[in-house]
């Protein structure tokens, strides 16, 4: 009986050993109805209530996961995965279960967005410049392309990289940041020609405007749900990381959603009630709206700890 208890009491202790409270959570996206947040967290892909709790595992294998993104209506999620060898396209269900692999080239393809209608996942890889193209080929310099979310072949849609793209209420444009050259994404205060803008691509015309052609970093759009206001991530004025706005119709009369000092915002995206998600100092933060105060939620990540490797 003595030797039971103590088998329970040591049980008990491995299992609450196991759960806390997760930091560092990284691709951070709202799911569109703004009631669950996906995200990256030590090479698995998780899911948790707006509110915050207890995140629900989604992938288990051994492998790399990141990048989730949320299918419109948000019964699904693709991601990236290395467990073939390099980065391919999956897409599962938004409540776990078996994924379905998308994509095959031997190029690392990252998820960027689904289309509107949910029936393709745009992705990011360098696999093809056209051949009027003057880009250097590089993996840094991507191009955009489309492929069905029952698998198939995939068709290029834009030549350039094209990340994080969001698309209007119409879906005949879609906003992004470019990327001009190898600048290091987590560099800070950095302003020169090569620093990140955002574009609006017109399907109709195949036409680039730049929104912020400036020389700071400008990064990750969102957009309000009637495609008015962008949302964006800037340092503009010399402070870290913070969020902004400015009319779709006015890139010049951006201003200031969130005062956070120190240390960055990162992965910014939002929901169509308004509702944002971001992480401020590896942890996730949400907005009710743009005049309300930011609320960091806990996040509690129950796991099998490895252990370490014995040598």
């Amino acid at each position: 009986m003595k030797k039971q208890m103590l088998a329970l009491m040591a049980a008990a202790i491995g299992i609450g050993a196991s759960a806390g409270e997760a930091l560092w959570m990284r691709d951070v996206k709202i799911s569109p109805d703004g009631t669950r947040i996906a995200f990256t967290y030590k090479g698995d892909i998780y899911t948790v209530g707006v509110k915050g709790g207890e995140a629900r595992r989604l992938t288990t294998l051994g492998s790399y996961e990141s990048n989730p993104i949320w299918s419109p209506d948000g019964s699904r999620i693709a991601f990236a995965s290395d467990r073939h060898g390099n980065f391919d396209v999956f897409v599962m269900d938004a409540n776990g279960g078996n994924a379905t692999r998308l994509t095959t080239n031997s190029a690392g393809e990252i998820p960027e967005t689904f289309t509107p209608d949910g029936k393709n996942v745009l992705f990011s890889a360098a696999i093809q410049n056209p051949a009027e193209s003057s880009m250097f080929p590089s993996g840094r310099m991507t191009e955009l392309y489309s492929v069905s979310v029952e698998g198939g072949k995939s068709r290029q849609i834009v030549g350039t990289p094209v990340q994080m793209p969001v698309f209007t209420p119409d879906g005949k444009k879609m906003l992004y940041q470019d990327v001009k050259g190898f600048e290091d994404e987590w560099r800070k205060h950095h302003t020169s020609s090569v620093t990140r803008d955002i574009w609006v691509y017109d399907f109709e015309n195949a036409r680039h405007t730049n929104l912020t052609a400036r020389a700071g970093e400008d990064r990750n759009p969102a957009l309000s749900a009637d495609g008015k206001t962008v949302y964006i991530l800037s340092e503009r004025g010399g402070d870290t990381f913070n969020v902004w706005s400015f009319p779709i119709d006015n890139p010049s009369a951006a201003k200031r959603i969130t005062d956070f000092s120190t240390h960055p915002v990162r992965f910014l995206s939002r929901a169509a009630n308004g509702t944002m998600a971001f992480t401020y100092d590896g942890e996730i933060y949400t907005m009710a709206s743009d005049n309300s105060a930011p609320a960091k939620i806990s996040v509690d990540v129950v796991a099998d700890a490895a252990s370490s490797v014995e040598k």
